[in-house]
């Protein structure tokens, strides 16, 4: 009786082809939602030292500051130490003076063939008279 090779061995090529797939389907999601998780924390630091450093006993840099240390808490010292968060001078809206802050960076990367990302968010806030 003679046996056929049809399709012996065919279930680890196809296991491996699978797998392949789906782990990158599984990374290319879990950096969209580090991705969002970033930009989420960007604009609520941001928000928060724009606030800050809009109150009548602040200064916009410390405003800055106090975005930046709150990136720090969100995301850890390491990432917070490659973003910049720093007051747009004289920036207004509808002509009334307010208080900008930038954040800027590189995202932090799992897996992205594209290559690095960076990221820039804005906030502000009225600025109280002094």
């Amino acid at each position: 009786m003679s046996r056929s090779r049809g399709d012996h061995g065919a279930a680890v090529v196809d296991f491996v082809l699978v797998s392949v797939l789906v782990l990158s389907m599984f990374l290319l999601v879990f950096q969209v939602g580090v991705v969002l998780h970033v930009r989420n924390v960007l604009v609520a630091a941001a928000a928060e030292g724009a606030r800050f450093g809009a109150t009548a006993d602040r200064t916009p840099d410390e405003g800055a500051q106090r975005a930046h240390e709150a990136v720090a808490e969100a995301l850890g010292r390491r990432v917070a130490d490659r973003m910049t968060c720093e007051p747009v001078p004289g920036a207004t809206v509808d002509g009334a003076p307010v208080v900008d802050i930038r954040c800027t960076g590189p995202m932090p990367i799992v897996f992205l063939p594209a290559g690095p990302l960076t990221i820039t968010v804005h906030a502000h806030a009225l600025e109280e008279a002094r």
